[in-house]
């Protein structure tokens, strides 16, 4: 009997075989969102030092190589990563708190001065400058109102610090394990691929961080010697908050080369407003055509409205820590997603290649 013809045409069923594909994705996509919202508490210390151990990675294995124990290694790693980073914040908010009055200020005259010339934009800055201590103040208020509550924050925060260092720890150390325990617990038949993904997954991210680190300690380099050039008040906050900024892609970016540029024209005019904005203009440059190609040429290019919607939705999902980890995660899942395609593209020729013909009997020869 001849099959029964379907009621749909191909395309049709293709179609909907399609949707079908794409709603089981986003549906697994939804519930471990969900999952890691629920379980942010483990799940945040977890991303935090995957992002310390790709950063620190290079650091470890030059240890290690040199002859250096692995527990050892780790443990130095992590000393010296505790030491730098705690330098670091301390300069930042340093910087931070000695100009963060001026350059309140600072964009309070520059509001005040765009208010007659751009109308509503230069008065709701203006309106955002003046309230801006005002509502630091009430945050401030608000947390001191509620002693609990504030140790309970601080605590939370201190615990996620400290339980993501000592992961940071056991990753360096287990680092050479980590191969074969992904594979234990891949099935037998995906192993090489698992792994492969995994590795391209994780090369994404590290070399991610590491050119963003970088690329974030020249721009803000660049643009505070810039400033300190012009003579623009609160150079070393301003250079502070790029760097800070540097690990939002584009929009951390604008925004504090946008509060740079307000802060040179309200404190030194229009002439050298002008020329802060050729400095910002000009680093935004360097690091576009320069840096970002050569620093991270072998990291996963992704294109800058994915870049924007991916921090979006992770300022939706998590805030400010969404939008710090939304690029690396990305940049991860295009690994992933290379690695698959680089594969069933090679193993699609194969594939199609017709199988040999079997050989038949052999041909007795002709006495």
């Amino acid at each position: 009997m001849s099959p029964s013809p379907s009621l749909l045409p191909e395309p049709v069923r293709r179609l909907a075989a399609w949707c079908v594909v794409v709603l089981l994705v986003t549906g697994v996509a939804a519930v471990g969102v969900w999952l890691c919202i629920v379980f942010k508490t483990a799940v945040t210390p977890v991303l935090l030092a995957l992002l310390g151990t790709a950063l620190l990675g290079p650091m470890h294995r030059r240890l290690v190589a040199m002859g250096a124990n692995r527990s050892l290694a780790a443990a130095v790693t992590c000393l010296a990563v505790t030491a730098v980073v705690g330098g670091a914040t301390y300069v930042v908010v340093a910087a931070l708190i000695d100009t963060g009055d001026q350059i309140v200020g600072s964009l309070r005259r520059a509001g005040q001065d765009l208010a007659p010339h751009f109308g509503a934009a230069g008065t709701s800055l203006e309106d955002l400058a003046a309230n801006a201590k005002g509502l630091l103040a009430k945050f401030g208020g608000t947390a001191a109102s509620g002693v609990i509550a504030g140790i309970g924050a601080v605590t939370s925060m201190l615990a996620t610090a400290v339980l993501a260092l000592l992961l940071i720890f056991f990753f360096l150390k287990d680092s050479d394990r980590a191969v074969g325990t992904l594979r234990s617990l891949a099935p037998s038949a995906s192993g090489d691929t698992v792994e492969a993904m995994a590795r391209r997954a994780y090369g994404a991210v590290e070399g991610f961080m590491r050119g963003t680190t970088f690329i974030a300690l020249i721009d803000a380099l660049c643009i505070t010697a810039g400033l300190l050039v012009l003579q623009v008040p609160g150079a070393v906050g301003l250079g502070a908050l790029v760097f800070v900024g540097a690990y939002i892609p584009y929009l951390g970016a604008f925004i504090s080369g946008a509060v740079a540029v307000l802060v040179a024209f309200a404190e030194r005019g229009w002439i050298v407003g002008l020329w802060a904005v050729g400095v910002v203009l000009a680093v935004q440059v360097l690091e576009g055509h320069v840096l970002q190609p050569v620093i991270q040429s072998r990291t996963v290019q992704m294109h800058p409205a994915v870049v924007m919607l991916a921090i979006t939705a992770g300022a939706g999902v998590a805030g400010i820590l969404g939008m710090l980890l939304a690029v690396p995660l990305t940049a991860a899942a295009f690994g992933v997603l290379s690695e698959l395609r680089a594969r069933y593209a090679l193993a699609a020729p194969a594939a199609a290649e017709p199988a040999a013909e079997p050989a038949g009997p052999p041909v007795p020869e002709a006495d």
